[in-house]
């Protein structure tokens, strides 16, 4: 996408004429965080605003000591790690909100997001690791920040540190979970998330399926969706979608933050003095962040950024070796993989990336892998190896055809068909996008294996791709690979 202009200066006084200056074009820098204000925040510092704007926008900021007498701390690794999280804190919502949005239950008053950005020493890149808030966890000592008793260590939900020891506790833990050292700490709330999508004027979604949640009101049908603030609350709250629970949720998160940043700067508001104000003014009341993150940290920040782009953003969550993890006086839990995360959280102490460096696809987005699909090609035509042509050209994008095409009994057919089973629907729609014009027929009983009669109309197999593909051994998309296209 190419870079906006700066805006046009006021015209010279008419007694003295100056050369005209070319136009400015300053590339727009783009870094991926989960927690909407702080990317706001820290990207529109990317863009080069000015010192003392930042220093009066700080001093909004809710100040916290997350770090205070912390002990036996991890070794320092290259670049910078952010812990960001989200609260379910809704006191400010008005009664029409909570209603409209569904957010009339009683807050927890505990962690609704985390994540770990972890910015690359030569802020070329961001790695962002989403740890599920019902993550089985070990808090080490401390005390109860509601009862004041003291606790040992002791099991526990990930999510719940947050409500017995604030944001010391959930540093402490994931620090004890990752082995990797937090650097600043970053904290908004549902208010914040809202008021920063409406001021930038929303956020567009695309999906490949419907998404309906009855929980949180969602109900997306498929295609492309431009979502407020408190549409896209709901989106990436929603977790009665289908059985991925809350994987499935950090995944909708993940993308809903490419697209906040897509169009954060799309938008000019990071070179519009005004809309910054405003984005900022809107938000900056709700945010709660260490002392160390001040304004000389974040215009260097953004002064190390300005080349960056969406592809250097990735985006992956923490393996998991058991779901439903039984816990006594806890409940079901997400046990990490510990050999898995090792390497990932050592990954990042390396400053290395997780996502293998390729080229951008331009295949289309479909909602069942390619990988997953069998396919029997059949030459529905007189044209010599039009059959072998379509399979070789459908295994090319990853679908596992026989690799032994046949003639069709009719070999007059005009336009390429995809013969399918309507229990397998979804595989059919996606092995048709291949086929740009195909007519999909469905046949009861045929069961799991798609065929495919190539007609006369055939030209090429179009490219597809998983709508969430496993980029990696850390299952890593980059925050290209999630925006609309």
């Amino acid at each position: 996408m190419s870079a906006l202009p700066t805006p046009p200066r006021s015209p010279a006084r008419p007694q003295r004429q100056r050369p005209a200056r070319p136009p400015v074009r300053r590339r727009r820098p783009r870094w991926a965080m989960r927690v909407t204000t702080s990317v706001s925040v820290t990207v529109l510092a990317a863009a080069g605003i000015g010192h003392a704007l930042l220093t009066g926008l700080g001093s909004d900021i809710d100040r916290i000591d997350p770090f205070k007498d912390m002990k036996n701390r991890p070794a320092h690794g290259h670049g910078m790690n952010v812990l960001l999280v989200g609260t379910d804190g809704r006191d400010r919502i008005t009664p029409e909100e909570k209603e409209k949005y569904r957010l009339g239950g009683a807050p927890c008053h505990c962690t609704d997001t985390i994540m770990i950005v972890h910015l690359s020493e030569d802020r070329k890149r961001a790695s962002i690791v989403s740890l599920p808030r019902d993550s089985y966890a070990e808090t080490p000592a401390h005390i109860d920040r509601t009862t004041g008793r003291r606790h040992q260590p002791h099991p526990v939900k990930l999510n719940a540190a947050y409500a017995e020891g604030g944001p010391q506790l959930t540093v402490r833990t994931v620090e004890n979970m990752t082995h990797v050292k937090i650097d600043h700490y970053l904290e908004v709330d549902f208010t914040s998330f809202i008021k920063t999508v409406d001021v930038l004027g929303g956020v567009r979604i695309c999906t490949v399926k419907p998404l309906k949640d009855t929980y949180t009101g969602l109900d997306l049908p498929t295609g492309v969706h431009d979502l407020n603030g408190g549409q896209a609350l709901q989106y990436v709250r929603s977790r009665h979608i289908d059985g991925a629970s809350d994987l499935g949720r950090m995944q909708r998160q993940q993308r809903f933050l490419a697209a906040l940043i897509e169009r954060a700067t799309s938008s000019g508001v990071l070179l519009n003095p005004i809309r910054f104000r405003d984005v900022t003014g809107a938000v900056l009341g709700s945010v709660r962040a260490d002392k160390g993150l001040g304004p000389d940290e974040l215009v260097d920040l953004g002064r190390a950024m300005r080349t960056f782009s969406p592809s250097s953003s990735e985006f992956t969550t923490v393996p998991i070796g058991k779901m439903g993890y039984a816990v006594k006086g806890i409940g079901s839990t997400l046990k990490w993989d510990e050999q898995k995360a090792d390497r990932l959280f050592r990954t990042l102490r390396d400053d290395r990336p997780l996502a293998p460096h390729r080229v951008r696809s331009k295949a289309l987005r479909v909602d069942v892998a390619p990988q997953q699909i069998r396919v029997q090609v059949e030459n529905g035509t007189m044209t010599a190896g039009l059959g072998r042509r379509v399979d070789s050209g459908l295994a090319a994008t990853g679908f596992r055809t026989t690799r032994a095409p046949v003639n069709a009994p009719d070999r007059s057919v005009p336009r390429t068909i995809v013969q399918y089973d309507p229990r397998w629907d979804r595989s059919a729609k996606s092995l048709a996008t291949a086929l740009p014009g195909s007519e999909l027929r469905p046949v009861n009983g045929q069961g799991p294996l798609m065929k495919v009669i190539a007609g006369s109309d055939f030209k090429e197999v179009h490219k597809v791709r998983a709508e969430d593909p496993a980029q990696g051994a850390f299952e890593t998309v980059t925050g290209d690979q999630v925006v609309c296209p």
